[in-house]
């Protein structure tokens, strides 16, 4: 049987580790996509999955069942109770242009890049891959020098071959894609949430660990459907907001 994938998670050996595990499972579980299994992994598997032993694990699953997220069966296994609902994330699409104009402006340091395997939460996005380049960038204030936002891509190796990564330090991505690399891209769909701010993301972003955040994660096609890249971006929540307009159907 197919099972729940939770978000991963750097600890911060400093706070308890049980607390950290649950919160971060509890964001996985609200934040869960539509169609999402409900059948936990087991407390083994958790267990080494977060690199914290099994009985910090069991904590953090009692913590998770007296908030009524999920049930434990023996012999059974673990569940997400049905009922228990997502998160409602906020789907943003726009033009290329767009969203180009949206991520210009600010200070970009790269701070690394290389193959990884792909995440098991996407390995709808990339069929018959099982690694991509990833690309992470800081992004800063202009005027203040402050970090906004950090952000990490995720790209096909055959596409990622043809970008320069200095040029992310310049550029935005999507324009790199574009005027750099030669892919046209043809739709960019993004979707926002909000999360805790984990180890490594208060760190880089100087906030308070578990501090509320902006997760946006954004997805790439071409003309042909095929995606060209996956962005998450972390976004600091007291420097950070989306202004949408709508506007109405003639007639």
């Amino acid at each position: 049987m197919t099972v729940f994938a939770p978000d991963s998670l750097e600890l911060n050996r400093k706070l308890p580790l049980w607390y950290q595990v649950s919160q971060s499972l509890r964001a996985s579980i609200l934040g869960r996509p539509a169609g999402s299994p409900l059948r936990l992994p087991t407390e083994e598997r958790l267990a080494a999955h977060y690199g914290v032993s099994v009985l910090t694990m069991r904590q953090a699953l009692k913590e998770l069942e007296q908030e009524g997220l999920i049930s434990r069966h023996r012999r059974r296994g673990t569940f997400i109770e049905p009922d228990v609902p997502r998160g409602a994330p906020v789907p943003l699409l726009g033009s290329v242009d767009a969203i180009v104009a949206q991520q210009s402006g600010e200070p970009t340091t790269l701070l690394d890049h290389g193959p990884v395997p792909v995440p098991p939460e996407l390995t709808d996005r990339f069929p018959g891959l099982t690694e991509v380049v990833r690309f992470a960038r800081l992004r800063r204030d202009p005027d203040s020098g402050e970090p906004t936002n950090w952000a990490e891509n995720l790209l096909p190796p055959d596409v990622a071959a043809r970008i320069d990564p200095a040029a992310l330090e310049r550029w935005p991505m999507t324009r790199v894609l574009r005027d750099v690399a030669g892919v046209s891209p043809a739709r960019i769909a993004n979707t926002v949430q909000a999360r805790l701010a984990e180890p490594g993301t208060a760190r880089l972003l100087e906030v308070p660990l578990l501090s509320p955040i902006l997760h946006c994660t954004g997805v790439t096609t071409d003309g042909t459907g095929r995606v060209v890249d996956v962005v998450r971006i972390h976004y600091r929540g007291d420097r950070f907001s989306f202004s949408v307009s709508v506007d109405a159907a003639p007639g």
